[in-house]
């Protein structure tokens, strides 16, 4: 990593060979090699601490906005299918990998990896001192950045400078409608199982309704697996768009960007159905939106949690569970109105990681519980939510 003043930025530094680049906003130059699309683009370089899933953190639509650095050394080993896809069309701006994409070696790899991320337009940079950056991070927050692929090695560094130190960042950003679905839809697939493949729920005991800020795939998978027939609506759905489709409960699902600039039409429609006093489960956004509409605050954090091996602590029953995150705005504490309680915090921070209303069927957590890429400690949270649909409908 070069730490060059702005004005210092020269095309000759390229070293031999170096067909990509990440500029940072504060003119420090990390020269690669390029994989995946050729082009450039811009957001806000983050790291991510995951050793498997890759597939799944590129497709998750929380990441839109961000160029994701990969800790873990070997991306690209198990290639690519089309199985582990979060989303239709990927999110994120680029990826930041330390060593080259290798040969698949996976029986389910349908796709080289780099190939896979020229047919989605994901630009990506490998060769790259991915610990060095992680750290950079780490003790200064995650900066602004531009990503190039330059086949021919023609870059122009000024103009990637100037792209990253203009760009405004997350902070007010409504990425949601970005991301989101354009209109209604039903949804039964269930879980993927070994020898099986997906399934389909064909007996449906309840009916949810999920909101869409950014859904994952999996996620919806796990509502149909436990047994609930889903109905998915825009991030703009208004509280009588939701309620008019008769929900025995209501999901809010993860997504990126601020949850204040979401919240601005979000918020309106969970007030809505929390006066209709129905059944709510929100994860991620969803948490922090379901925060914002009983009366809280949410802050921008300096790193932001993003990984497969985040500790979080049960307050009621004492229990750890390693989770799955990926968010990068927390919900403040001290915000959080009476009866509000929290109920699952961060071993590594201390931040707020679950919320439930006291004598109403109403909770969200921070992580996210569907485990696409990561451990499976959280499921249980969706035949939570079950049991509290069924509890409530007597």
């Amino acid at each position: 990593m070069t730490q060059d003043s702005p004005d210092a930025l020269d095309f000759s530094a390229r070293p031999p060979g170096a067909t990509a680049a990440v500029v940072l906003a504060d003119g420090s130059v990390l020269w690669g090699r390029g994989v995946g699309a050729p082009g450039n683009a811009v957001g806000e370089v983050v790291f991510n601490t995951a050793m498997t899933g890759y597939q799944e953190v590129l497709t998750d639509p929380s990441y839109a906005g961000q160029i994701i650095t990969f800790t873990f050394p070997h991306i690209g080993n198990v290639g690519a299918n089309g199985e582990d896809v979060e989303c239709q069309t990927p999110a994120a701006r680029g990826a930041i990998l330390r060593a080259d994409v290798t040969d698949p070696s996976n029986w389910r790899s349908t796709r080289h990896l780099d190939a896979w991320m020229k047919a989605n337009g994901i630009v990506g940079v490998c060769g790259i001192d991915t610990r060095a950056l992680t750290r950079r991070i780490r003790d200064a927050g995650a900066p602004n950045g531009s990503i190039v692929h330059a086949p021919d090695g023609d870059f122009d560094l000024a103009a990637l400078h100037r792209t990253a130190k203009e760009w405004p960042g997350l902070i007010g950003m409504d990425l949601a409608k970005e991301v989101t679905c354009l209109q209604t839809y039903s949804w039964d697939e269930t879980l993927w199982r070994l020898g099986l493949g997906f399934g389909r729920q064909t007996e449906p005991r309840l009916h949810v309704v999920a909101v869409d800020y950014g859904a994952k795939r999996n996620i919806l998978r796990c509502l149909a697996d436990a047994g609930c027939r889903v109905t998915v609506v825009p991030a703009t759905a208004t509280a009588d768009d939701v309620l008019r489709h008769r929900p025995d409960g209501v999901f809010l699902s993860n997504g990126p960007g601020d949850p204040e600039a979401t919240g601005e039409y979000a918020v309106p429609m969970i007030q809505g159905v929390l006066a209709a006093s129905l059944p709510l489960f929100g994860i991620c956004l969803g948490h922090q939106m379901l925060a914002l509409a009983l009366g809280g605050k949410t802050r921008k954090m300096e790193i932001g949690h993003r990984g497969a091996n985040h500790p979080v602590k049960d307050l009621a029953t004492g229990k750890v569970e390693i989770t799955s995150q990926n968010h990068g705005f927390a919900v403040v504490e001290d915000s959080l109105p009476d009866g509000v309680t929290v109920t699952h915090r961060s071993l590594f921070d201390g931040s707020v990681e679950g919320l439930r209303v006291e004598g109403r069927p109403v909770f969200s957590v921070q992580y996210h519980p569907e485990a696409s890429p990561g451990p499976q400690d959280s499921h249980y949270l969706f035949q939570r939510f079950v049991e509290l649909i069924e509890a409530h409908k007597g």
